[in-house]
């Protein structure tokens, strides 16, 4: 019996450190780049929480993160905007997996706070060149056919501040105005459809019912293509500053459309030239004129790790993560160069591959401490590339605060810390 015991008491240290273990008869390769599981023979961790009973359900009856990622939050930048209730908090892109951002961490922009709107009071009113003004309340919408998507969502001013060159230091706050959920809701041709548009209408004014009474012009061909009345997001209702209880969503345009607290939708012949479109969220060019209507946010991509908050911590094996998105349908190719854009390698994308989506792409790579310049390029299904800030300067200077959707550079250092840069 004590031969028995000897032979079964093969320690975990003693598996667990070997170069390779077998299992069935199968020998199982250690993963890639590594020469020893255990190189500092650590012994086997028992954790002290083991012999001990956790936490009840009934303590957390709305689930909340560990707190050992505490860290993983949205964060703001106190100057970049004019006070609390007109103001950015910015989505942590790094830290985060897949493509789904958690609705606790979605970024917001607002102009006038966050109204506390009851959902018994909310009404939504159509008005104009219909056939039959109406009222909706949030009840009445629910009893439309709903239709379930996944969309990012982008401000138009993600990246703004790297125009002139590189400013912030960090991935989360140059490109995290942005995320992607699953909105429910629904399409906005049924609604169309009930109230009977005219002929004539040609635009719609989209407007808020917030303090701000946000409002723009959407054309009637992207209203009755795939613009939705959304009522939740990932499962759950709209959180209050992502517009609850109902929000207008404008797949693959800039996120100032995507009016929240919607509280009317009136249809018109031509565009309303309100001050969100016409002294705000225009491209001013070189020459002092200004681009308007340039609604489509282009394909874009960013490397979250390496980044500025993501250091390199070890040298060898490592694994390149990033996110891509095109507003005008799905991504098609991700490339990435260490080198500066010198050589450029073809990134692995993970699915699902949903039109006007955020796409994970992942590349793994080995480290020896050289310094790095890292890039990523995405194309989407219409053929479009992601350009270079020298194309976009080209055409339009350095003057504009939107769509940039330039490619980034991260110069990782020796030490493995990370920058922003600008080559050139």
């Amino acid at each position: 019996m004590t031969q028995k015991t000897d032979k079964a008491a093969l320690s975990r240290r003693q598996i667990l450190g070997g170069t390779a273990a077998t299992i069935g008869g199968m020998a199982v390769a250690p993963l890639a780049g590594a020469t020893d599981p255990n190189p500092l023979n650590l012994p086997p961790n028992v954790p002290e929480w083991t012999p001990y009973l956790g936490v009840g359900v009934d303590a957390t009856p709305y689930g909340v993160p560990s707190e050992h990622e505490s860290h993983v939050i949205r964060r703001n930048v106190e100057w970049l905007t004019a006070s609390a209730e007109s103001s950015v908090n910015f989505t942590p892109i790094q830290d985060l997996d897949g493509t789904i951002t958690p609705n606790g961490l979605c970024f917001e922009r607002h102009h006038g706070g966050v109204p506390e709107v009851i959902p018994a009071d909310y009404r939504l009113m159509i008005n104009g060149l219909v056939d039959r003004e109406l009222i909706f309340t949030i009840d009445d919408l629910k009893r439309f056919p709903q239709v379930n998507r996944f969309h990012f969502l982008e401000c138009a001013a993600n990246g703004g501040m790297e125009w002139r060159g590189a400013q912030l230091n960090g991935c989360q706050y140059t490109f995290g105005m942005v995320h992607n959920v699953q909105y429910s809701g629904v399409l906005l041709s049924d609604i169309c459809r009930e109230a009977g548009v005219k002929p004539s209408a040609k635009w719609v004014l989209a407007e808020g019912g917030d303090s701000a009474g946000m409002n723009r012009s959407v054309p009637i061909e992207k209203i009755l293509d795939d613009c939705m009345i959304a009522y939740s997001m990932n499962g759950e209702a709209l959180r209050p500053e992502q517009g609850y209880p109902a929000r207008l969503v404008v797949p693959g345009w800039e996120g100032n459309m995507w009016i929240k607290w919607i509280r009317r939708l009136e249809f018109g012949d031509e565009p309303y030239m309100a001050r969100e479109e016409t002294s705000k969220y225009t491209d001013l060019m070189e020459d002092g004129k200004a681009r308007m209507f340039t609604w489509v946010m282009e394909a874009k991509s960013v490397v979250t790790s390496p980044s500025p908050e993501k250091h390199i911590m070890s040298k060898g094996q490592n694994l390149l993560k990033g996110l891509a998105w095109s507003g005008r349908g799905k991504i098609r190719r991700v490339d990435v160069s260490i080198d500066g854009g010198l050589n450029w390698q073809t990134a692995k994308i993970h699915g699902p591959i949903l039109g006007k989506s955020l796409t994970r792409f992942t590349m793994p790579f080995k480290w020896n401490g050289e310094e790095l310049k890292v890039q990523s390029r995405a194309m989407d299904e219409t053929g479009y590339v992601q350009p270079t800030i020298e194309a976009l300067q080209k055409e339009r200077g350095v003057k504009s605060i939107y769509h940039n959707n330039s490619i980034a550079t991260w110069l990782v250092k020796s030490t493995g810390e990370v920058e922003n840069v600008r080559l050139g």
